[in-house]
């Protein structure tokens, strides 16, 4: 957790999860930063586990790939490790913030889109009634719809395929102070 509770590493694992596999120099221009900055991030993610060196198309090509298609963690302090609950508040703080500013991004885009891209995204909001396994049961059940589509890992995508972001965030509704 903590290696990703650094921004330029939650940018350049999205990088890599939208590419596939990208050079430093690929990075950079993706999440403004220089080369060398993402080379030493992707060596940091690396280390790690969560990033690796591709096939490169030829012997001077240096590309990477992530390892994982997202992450996740035990959130109760009974699942973390000593210290590992502030990395991980940390890393969900970051990752929020990044999700809000890219559906803002997107917000603010969409009358731009080709029609069937604006009718075929949505901003919902459910309030659900339901017990917690119904719930974990329920988040389960989205992930196995959602695998096939998975950029990474997605085999032979149509040729007008793009990469969309699915955000599912699903909680206990906070209670009110």
């Amino acid at each position: 957790m903590r290696a990703m509770a650094h921004p330029v590493r939650l940018a350049l694992m999205e990088a890599l999860n939208d590419a596939g596999t990208l050079t430093a120099t690929e990075a950079a221009e993706r999440v403004g930063e220089s080369p060398s900055n993402c080379s030493f991030h992707l060596r940091q993610l690396a280390k790690y586990g969560l990033a690796e060196r591709a096939p490169g198309a030829d012997g001077r090509e240096r590309p990477w790939r992530a390892t994982a298609t997202g992450l996740s963690y035990g959130q109760g302090e009974a699942d973390l490790a000593p210290g590992a609950a502030e990395a991980a508040l940390a890393l969900d703080e970051m990752a929020l913030a990044r999700a809000e500013e890219l559906t803002r991004e997107a917000r603010r885009r969409n009358d731009r889109l080709r029609p069937e891209w604006r009718s075929a995204e949505a901003y919902h909001d459910f309030g659900l009634r339901l017990t917690a396994s119904e719930l974990a049961e329920l988040t389960g059940r989205i992930d196995d719809l959602v695998r096939p589509y998975i950029a990474m890992t997605r085999r032979d995508p149509p040729d007008d395929a793009e990469v969309a972001l699915l955000r599912l965030l699903a909680f206990r509704y906070p209670e009110a102070p």
